[in-house]
C-alpha cells in the first residue's frame, strides 16, 4: 500500500530507506522545539503552549506535505522569522504577541491566494537556471555553518567569525561526530548519517561540557523523570488574535503582513530548489509538484497561527533526509510522526545534543554544495549573481536576501550589457518587487 501510494518503485527508494530519511530530518531539526518557545516567550507567549503549537504545527504541515504533495520536505516554524516576530514586531515595534499572530495568519491567507493562481507555476519558471544552482550551493553552505555555530566550532568574534573552544565540550563530540558520520558515509553504510547522529549522541554521555559542568548528552533529566510527559496545555495560544481596527487596519501593520509574505515564499522557493538539485534524476516530476508543495506551506503558515506560532516554513534540515536518500511524501510523514511522538517523549527526544547532528549538518551542506559545477562561470551575469547569492545567504543566514542580491545583480548586468533578451517578464517583475523591498522595507 506504501509503495502504491508514494510510488517508491518509480523513486527508486524503499520503506526502511524513507524511515531513515524521515527520523535523520526529525533529529536535525528537533532543537526546533526547544529553540522557538524559547524565542517566542521574549514576546509574552507562554513558553509550554507554544512547545505544544510548534510540535503540532510540524506535525500538521509536515504530514500534508507527506500525502498531499508527496515531496521529502518538513516544515516547521523558520528560525529568523521567529527573531523578527518577536525581536521587531512585539518588542521593537510594541505590537503585541496576539497582533503578531494575526499578522502570521494574514500572511499565510495571502499566500494560499498565490498558490492557487497561475503566478506560482510562473515564479518556478522564472528563476535563471544558474540561480537554482546558486541556492543549492548557499544552502549547502549556510546549514553547515548553522551546525558549525551550533556546536561553538565557530562563534562570532570581535570582528567577524572565529574559531571558539574546539578541544572540550560539545565541540570536541561535534568534530569527532563529523569523523565518525564520515567514516560510515565513505563506507556506503546504509543510514549512515543516523547511526553516525545516534552514536555521536552516545560519545557525549562521556564528554563534560566545562561551560555548564554537566555531560554534553545530558541524560539527567531522563534519568529523574523518565520518558513520557503529557504534552503542555494548547489553551493560551489557541486562536489568540487580535482583530483591533485602529492597531491592524495602519500601513505598519501591513508591511508587517507582506514582509512576513516576502520571506515565507521566498524562503520555501530557495529551499525547494536548493534541495531538488541534491536529487539530480527526475527532477520534472518534482518541479511539477512544487505548487501543492507552496499551498502546503501556506496552509502550515496559517495552521501554525491558529495554534500559536510564527510563520511555519519548508525546512533546509529537510536536505538531510534527502541525503539519505528520502525521495517522496513518506520522508515527511514519518518526520511528521516522530513529532507527534515528541509531544510525549519529549524527554527522549530532548537529549541529542546539537553537537550531535553537526556531521549531518556539514555532510550535507557538501552535498549541496556539488551544485556548484552546473553554475556557467563564464557568464558574468551568472557567476556574479551565483556568487552573491552564495555569500550573502551563507553570512546571513537569510535565502530570501541571498535571492534578492543574487536576482537584483543578474537581472541588472543584463540590462546593463545589452542581453534583455535573456529576461521574461516575470523576471523583471520580481527584479522591480526585490528593488521595493529593499528601499522600503
Amino acid at each position: 500500500m506504501l509503495d502504491k501510494y508514494f510510488k517508491l518503485q518509480e523513486h527508486k527508494t524503499s520503506v526502511g530507506v524513507e524511515i531513515a530519511a524521515g527520523l535523520t530530518t526529525f533529529l536535525t531539526m528537533a532543537y526546533i522545539l526547544v529553540v522557538n518557545p524559547s524565542i517566542l516567550s521574549s514576546a509574552g507567549m507562554p513558553q509550554g503552549a507554544v512547545f505544544t503549537a510548534t510540535a503540532l504545527s510540524v506535525v500538521i504541515a509536515t504530514a500534508l506535505m507527506g500525502l498531499y504533495a508527496n515531496m521529502p520536505f518538513a516544515l516547521a516554524p523558520g528560525m529568523g522569522v521567529n527573531a523578527f516576530f518577536t525581536f521587531v514586531v512585539v518588542m521593537g515595534k510594541g505590537y503585541t504577541w496576539n497582533e503578531a499572530l494575526t499578522a502570521v495568519f494574514f500572511s499565510g491567507i495571502l499566500f494560499l491566494l498565490l498558490s492557487v493562481t497561475g503566478f506560482r507555476e510562473a515564479l518556478v519558471d522564472s528563476i535563471p537556471s544558474g540561480l537554482k544552482s546558486a541556492i543549492g550551493v548557499a544552502i549547502g553552505l549556510m546549514i553547515a555553518s548553522i551546525g558549525l555555530k551550533n556546536a561553538g566550532i565557530i562563534k562570532l568574534g570581535a570582528v567577524f567569525l572565529e574559531l571558539g573552544e574546539i578541544k572540550t565540550g560539545t565541540s570536541l563530540v561535534a568534530l569527532i561526530g563529523i569523523v565518525v558520520t564520515g567514516i560510515f558515509m565513505a563506507l556506503r553504510v546504509k543510514g549512515g548519517m543516523l547511526i553516525g547522529i545516534a552514536l555521536t549522541a552516545v560519545i557525549g554521555i562521556f564528554i563534560i561540557d566545562p561551560a555548564t559542568g554537566t555531560p554534553v548528552t545530558n541524560y539527567a533529566r531522563l534519568a529523574a523523570d523518565g520518558p513520557f510527559s503529557m504534552p503542555p496545555s494548547l489553551t493560551p495560544t489557541f486562536f489568540a488574535f487580535s482583530f483591533e481596527a485602529s492597531r491592524i487596519l495602519t500601513l505598519d501593520f501591513l508591511i508587517i503582513v507582506f514582509t512576513l509574505l516576502f520571506v515565507d515564499v521566498f524562503d520555501s522557493l530557495g529551499t525547494f530548489v536548493g534541495v531538488l538539485t541534491r536529487i539530480g534524476t527526475n527532477i520534472d516530476q518534482y518541479n511539477r509538484r512544487i505548487p501543492k508543495a507552496l499551498l502546503t506551506d501556506a496552509i502550515g503558515t496559517i495552521a501554525g497561527a491558529c495554534l500559536g506560532t510564527s510563520t511555519v516554513t519548508t525546512y533546509v534540515e529537510s536536505s538531510a533526509g534527502v541525503a539519505v536518500g528520502g525521495r517522496t511524501g513518506l520522508t515527511a510523514l514519518v518526520t511528521g510522526i516522530a513529532f507527534a511522538a515528541a509531544l510525549f517523549f519529549s524527554n527522549v527526544f530532548m537529549i541529542v545534543p546539537a553537537a550531535a547532528t553537526t556531521a549531518a549538518l556539514v555532510i550535507v551542506g557538501m552535498f549541496l554544495a556539488a551544485a556548484s559545477v552546473k553554475i556557467d562561470f563564464d557568464d558574468f551575469a551568472t557567476g556574479i549573481s551565483a556568487v552573491l547569492t552564495i555569500l550573502v545567504t551563507t553570512l546571513t543566514w537569510s535565502i530570501s536576501d541571498g535571492l534578492i542580491f543574487g536576482w537584483l545583480s543578474f537581472v541588472l548586468i543584463k540590462l546593463l550589457s545589452g542581453k534583455m533578451k535573456d529576461l521574461n517578464a516575470i523576471t523583471m517583475i520580481i527584479a522591480v518587487i526585490f528593488l521595493l523591498k529593499v528601499v522600503f522595507l
